[in-house]
């Protein structure tokens, strides 16, 4: 059993009603329908669902809660998350909806979100000024920040390289 079907299990008011009685000792259907004041039929229907999660063993009239499994579900641990890179921080600092909200001050920030922005173009491919532009003013829409200093600065750290008016993307 996992966190999510132990959460999806008791996701439902009435089943966590029901194993709540059964934690507390009911041992049949009618039992826990007095103790709820649910009707038998969603009672019923609710030991099921328990009883296929894994929750609730035994039948009727011998209704318990499956303590070694509830145990096993604990002991098993989620999914490690990854730790969040000092990429992703400076990315979600400076950019909100696709808009550049300004550039860091310090250089290897910069240099981070503005490899980012570099994305934008396709190794390989030449672009003309005003194409770089357009993509570049997307960017920097509303933002705290040109477009002009935006591509300046992606030449300065040889993110973007220039000649004659034509800008291609460095590296892969």
């Amino acid at each position: 059993m996992t966190a999510q079907a132990l959460a999806g299990a008791l996701a439902d008011d009435g089943r966590r009603r029901v194993f709540a009685a059964i934690v507390l000792g009911a041992p049949d259907a009618a039992t826990v329908s007095d103790r709820t004041g649910l009707a038998t039929r969603p009672v019923v229907t609710a030991i099921r669902r328990l009883h296929d999660a894994g929750l609730v063993a035994g039948d009727d009239g011998d209704l318990r809660v499956d303590a070694d499994r509830l145990r096993a579900a604990a002991r098993t641990s989620p999914p490690a998350r990854p730790a969040p890179q000092p990429e992703d921080r400076v990315l979600r600092t400076f950019l909100r909806g696709g808009t550049l909200l300004g550039l860091p001050a310090q250089r290897g920030r910069r240099r981070v979100l503005l490899a980012h922005l570099a994305g934008a173009f396709e190794p390989g491919v030449r672009y003309p000024e005003r194409a770089v532009d357009d993509t570049l003013r997307a960017w920097c829409e509303g933002g705290g920040t040109d477009h002009v200093t935006v591509r300046r600065y992606l030449v300065d750290e040889q993110l973007l390289a220039r000649e004659r008016g034509v800008y291609w993307r460095v590296g892969g």
